[in-house]
């Protein structure tokens, strides 16, 4: 995403005006013994690339001598001890987030560090949550459509909108995102004010879909485009460059990067979040009504966050170069008629960089995202019984839920989302070399195979001793005895009393 920078925003992600305000002031609720020791956010960030912005994003708000950012878990916050000074909390300017903490509810230090530099990475003014599900509630309570139109994707999302749909009545319009075939219905069916959900690269598939497109649904129906960009962090996809209102990330995936935390952002489009937008602008409204939800992140988190984004880039640059190594590894097994051990158990594989669109320098895929297409991909199995099995097999991808960690995961997506193909299984690849990853895919398909093969001798065997039984009445000993002659006497169990035979 550097150089990347959505029209109309700095390197801050707030319009020049907003970042005039952001200038520090006197504390209003402090002392400033122990201030910020710069003035705002940098006006030279823009020249600096993204892992620059992603360390130095936030140094404005360092009032501490320590290099690495103090963790702050005070619940609350002196007032200023001059009288003339007081003023209350709703006067404090919500553009000048860091000389205002009060209580951590509102603000904290940890989370006002993480949104001065996700602000920077995303393009636009950022806003973060206790979870993904939480940003995505809190902006649907804030934008307040009649209806929203919503394309596959995490299921969760889906949740959230039925659960407000009992509350306010909304209307959720499913389309096929695969397709344009839905395109001129979703025009008829969307009206001013109404929301496009859309989400880039899709969970569980990890492909991708084409923003600008919709942008212009959207436009023309007067909707709003809402893009959850978790799959593709920065510098993979630039949501707003294509026409996006908002944007939103579960963070706990890649921004957070090493499965230790939970976060949900929201970062809106600078164009909203200027003071002569109609209703005024987004951010402080947002903030007002965080306050009210309580889905406030954790000053913890915001810690641990502000760790994270330190490295993203170095992060998700590696995973996804690695990802997309595997997935076309595996894709080429498939289509392999030498049938290897891939070749024998996967059946397809479904990721951005697979596309048709991934092999047109010309296409919209390739604009949209120039610098990877996600560390997250799907493989169908030939059958939902080898897809419950091959995981266990698998000794570097750990079976989890979840994704985006410098571990790479898999998942048999059923257990955690029924409304999926049995067969599928997701990948999340981490920071691992990718030969080791498909080393790893290689002895477990091996491994999944031979137990198979094992199985269907001990059913033969089975089936054979059945039949000796049922032409011998009790004579399953002499079945035995004859198939030890043959040099295939099976082991028998410390249980085997009385002539009693079970084959191991």
């Amino acid at each position: 995403m550097a150089g990347n920078q959505s029209e109309g925003a700095n390197a801050t992600g707030v319009p020049g005006e907003l970042v005039q305000n952001m200038a520090h002031e006197n504390p209003v609720h402090g002392d400033n013994s122990d201030g910020p020791t710069e003035t705002g956010p940098d006006q030279h960030l823009s020249s600096l690339s993204l892992s620059a912005r992603a360390v130095h994003a936030d140094d404005y708000l360092n009032s501490h001598q320590a290099v690495a950012p103090p963790m702050h878990v005070s619940t609350t916050f002196r007032y200023n001890r001059d009288p003339e000074k007081l003023e209350p909390l709703f006067n404090i300017n919500p553009n000048n987030p860091h000389d205002s903490h009060a209580y951590s509810r509102e603000t904290a230090p940890n989370t006002t560090r993480l949104e001065a530099v996700l602000s920077s990475l995303l393009g636009g003014p950022a806003l973060t949550y206790s979870s993904g599900l939480a940003a995505f509630h809190a902006l649907l309570v804030f934008l307040n459509p009649r209806r929203i139109a919503i394309g596959g994707g995490y299921h969760g999302c889906h949740g959230v909108i039925r659960l407000l749909s009992k509350l306010t009545g909304l209307r959720m319009i499913e389309f096929d995102s695969s397709s344009a075939d839905d395109d001129a219905t979703l025009e008829r069916e969307l009206g001013p004010g109404d929301v496009v959900h859309v989400e880039t690269p899709l969970n569980p598939t990890g492909e991708a879909r084409d923003l600008e497109r919709y942008a212009a649904i959207a436009r023309r129906a007067g909707a709003y485009l809402v893009v959850d960009a978790t799959f593709a962090p920065p510098p993979l996809l630039d949501p707003f460059r294509w026409g996006a209102d908002a944007v939103m990330h579960s963070g706990t995936k890649y921004l957070g990067g090493h499965s230790d935390m939970l976060c949900g952002v929201v970062a809106v489009a600078p164009r909203h979040n200027d003071s002569k937008t109609e209703g005024g602008a987004w951010i402080p409204r947002l903030l007002d009504e965080r306050l009210v939800l309580g889905s406030v992140m954790g000053s913890f988190e915001g810690w641990l966050g502000l760790r994270s984004v330190r490295t993203l880039e170095l992060r998700v640059r590696r995973q996804s170069a690695d990802a997309e190594a595997l997935a076309r590894w595996l894709a080429d097994g498939v289509a392999s008629e030498s049938a290897g051990p891939v070749g024998r158990v996967v059946r397809a594989v479904k990721h951005a960089s697979l596309q048709a669109e991934a092999a047109d320098a010309n296409s919209w895929l390739r604009r949209q995202m120039p610098n990877g297409f996600g560390a997250a991909f799907s493989v169908l199995l030939r059958d939902a019984d080898s897809a419950r099995r091959l995981p266990s097999k698998l000794r570097l991808f750990q079976h989890a839920t979840s994704l985006g960690g410098v571990e790479s995961l898999v998942e048999w997506r059923a257990m955690s989302d029924s409304s999926v193909d049995r067969r599928l299984l997701r990948f999340s690849v981490g920071i691992e070399g990718w030969t080791d990853l498909r080393d790893d895919l290689v002895r477990g398909c091996e491994a999944l195979l031979a137990e198979e093969e094992d199985g269907g001798r001990s059913k033969a065997k089975e089936r054979d001793a059945g039949k000796g039984e049922s032409g011998q009445g009790q004579g399953g000993e002499k079945v035995e005895r004859q198939e030890g002659k043959k040099g295939h006497a099976p082991k028998l169990s410390a249980s085997d009393v009385g002539g009693s035979m079970q084959i191991m």
